[in-house]
């Protein structure tokens, strides 16, 4: 009997995490959505499994991912959002937007615009909104694939 409450309770867990999959501690300080990451869904540009998946910066308490080796700031923790640093947007995040826009149609420098502007609980409904699968409605599609990972389905604008 204890092993069937087990089972729920994992069941629970999984269902709340795509129902509540677009938190805060998501939101790089880069301005990436890491909830519509390749690595958060535990893959490769290649589409091979990873081995292990990534959970994103802030969760596992490290420094962004994408701007760490040049930024002082923020490897002293000086600031949790980059558009908090006095240059903002430095040139390090305007290249790595500039890659993001042409290649996948997302600017982290908008993305933290936004969050600065009108708050982070609006950015996180602006970010469900728009990631939402409109397939299955449980899943999110990727920024740099369009693809479903719980359906499968695509999206042309991914």
């Amino acid at each position: 009997m204890s092993c069937l409450c087990n089972i729920q309770q994992e069941k629970r867990k999984v269902i709340d995490m795509v129902k509540n999959g677009f938190t805060e501690e998501l939101i790089a300080p880069c301005g990436m959505n890491c909830r519509i990451c390749l690595g958060y869904f535990g893959y490769t540009a290649t589409g091979e499994k990873r081995k292990m998946r990534c959970v994103g910066c802030k969760p596992t308490g490290k420094s962004c991912a994408h701007l760490k080796k040049h930024c002082k700031n923020k490897m002293i923790y000086e600031v949790d959002y980059c558009f908090e640093c006095s240059d903002f947007p430095c040139k390090q995040l305007q290249k790595l937007d500039s890659k993001y826009r042409e290649r996948y149609n997302m600017s982290m420098i908008e993305n933290l615009k936004y969050i600065r502007d009108n708050g982070m609980d609006d950015f996180l409904k602006q970010q469900e909104k728009k990631y939402r699968c409109p397939e299955c409605g449980l899943g999110v599609i990727c920024v740099h694939n369009g693809i479903c990972y719980s359906c499968k389905s695509t999206n042309d604008d991914g």
